[in-house]
């Protein structure tokens, strides 16, 4: 390929040497990019190679945006559970360690991997305003064969892309239909209990069937964090391989427990 790509430099005019330098400063800007990246934080690796599109490094605590803007990484603060629910940093997001694939033993405690999310780094990706949402919004048809459901997601990140993926392999499985009606994607709304934005809020959000899921809330009928509750799930493991597998995590995985629920957050994966 090396000697190919010579060849045609030199068939139009352009000299040895300078065919030469110009496969050095790429080598030097591949090999120094490169140096860069594998001096970021592991976690700060798992941000810049999820959102590609919208981020375009790190420093000085900073993480820089391809629009040049910027937001603080660490806010050095110490919080407690509560306080990272309302307040986090983008480095709370990874609090938690998310559990890929079947999980060996129920969410201990407070163990809620992705459920601290920071609104403001969701919004420089997806939008501010429901407005700003909706612009970036498309229509896919989930389970075309099992379902026909319209539902809106956004296209930021490709997100409709992967859950047309999520959709295809799904589909496969009519075992699993009744599961798979969905309860809607894209709502502009709060969290129940609390101020903050939904996921739905931003078009990365998917609910399956109610009526064949379970949530803290329900179950304990209260909004209550500190409630002792009793983990419950009815939704198939292969269901949740295959969300996984393009980059959605599952509510299924916390301790307050929302099986109904799947997010994309390719960074826990």
């Amino acid at each position: 390929m090396v000697v190919k790509l010579e060849n045609n430099f030199l068939k139009y005019g352009i000299v040895r040497n300078h065919y030469t330098n110009l496969c050095r400063v790429f080598l030097f800007t591949l090999l120094h990019t490169l140096s860069v990246s594998s001096q970021l934080p592991p976690d700060i690796q798992k941000l810049v190679s999820s959102y590609p599109a919208f981020i375009q490094g790190y420093e000085d605590n900073q993480i820089i945006f391809k629009d040049g803007t910027t937001l603080m990484y660490d806010d050095g603060k110490s919080k407690t559970i509560a306080e990272r629910l309302k307040s986090p940093d983008i480095k709370d997001l990874f609090a938690y360690t998310y559990p890929k694939g079947k999980l060996e033993t129920v969410p201990a405690k407070n163990e809620d991997p992705g459920r601290i999310r920071n609104e403001k780094f969701l919004q420089k990706m997806y939008g501010k305003t429901t407005a700003e949402v909706q612009k970036n919004l498309t229509v896919i048809t989930w389970c075309p064969k099992l379902l026909g459901q319209k539902l809106s997601v956004t296209t930021a990140n490709n997100v409709h892309l992967l859950l047309q993926q999520v959709s295809a392999e799904l589909d496969d499985h009519p075992e699993w239909k009744k599961y798979l009606q969905s309860a809607g994607a894209f709502n502009w709304r709060l969290i129940r209990g609390t101020k903050q934005l939904s996921t739905h809020s931003f078009g990365i959000a998917i609910d399956l069937n109610t009526a064949y899921s379970d949530y803290w809330q329900w179950d304990c009928r209260c909004t209550d964090e500190n409630a002792r509750l009793t983990y419950t799930n009815r939704i198939p493991q292969g269901i949740v391989d295959i969300f996984e597998k393009y980059g959605f995590i599952w509510g299924g995985k916390w301790y307050h427990y929302d099986t109904m629920h799947f997010e994309y957050r390719p960074e826990l994966l």
